[in-house]
């Protein structure tokens, strides 16, 4: 099942209502109504110009089993058929990460997530790590807040739905 969900909003507008603040508003909501997809992008990018990203299986199978509890994000993308091994990693890093409270988001495709975050080699998993700028918890931004709650939506699901990456 992939999804690419979006908010919607119904908003009463007066007839005088001028061009200018309708601008506005929809540029405020756009980050908020965009769909998911895009928003895991956003993250992504913010993650990465930050150095909060760990690219590849064995890098976060690494990470993970030093320090889980500095991961916020795992994304995984669908597995390609045929390669057994590789595929029982994924399922084990799944598992591991939903022990440990990590967030999994299942996207579409691997070769989409690489182009995201730059890579010459296709990845099919990648974490994002948290950051807790001197504070008792850690920051959010706001695509990281949006997606932590997509995830809490879906955390009890039978089958988690597989987000749809915009085109890179």
């Amino acid at each position: 099942m992939v999804v690419e969900e979006t908010c919607t909003m119904h908003l009463d507008r007066d007839m005088d209502m001028d061009m200018e603040l309708e601008l506005e508003l929809n540029i405020d909501l756009a980050m908020e109504c965009a769909p998911i997809g895009r928003v895991v992008k956003s993250a992504l990018l913010r993650a990465q110009s930050e150095a909060r990203v760990i690219v590849g299986l064995s890098a976060a199978i690494n990470v993970l089993s030093k320090s889980p509890e500095g991961s916020l994000f795992c994304l995984m993308a669908q597995p390609k058929d045929g390669d057994s091994a590789t595929h029982m990693h994924e399922v084990l890093l799944e598992a591991f990460c939903y022990e440990n409270d990590i967030y999994v988001i299942k996207v579409d495709d691997a070769t989409k997530l690489s182009r995201i975050l730059g890579q010459d080699s296709v990845e099919s998993c990648c974490l994002v790590q948290k950051v807790w700028a001197d504070a008792p918890e850690e920051q959010l931004t706001k695509a990281e807040n949006q997606l932590v709650d997509y995830c809490e939506a879906h955390w009890d699901a039978p089958q988690h739905p597989i987000v749809q990456l915009p085109a890179v």
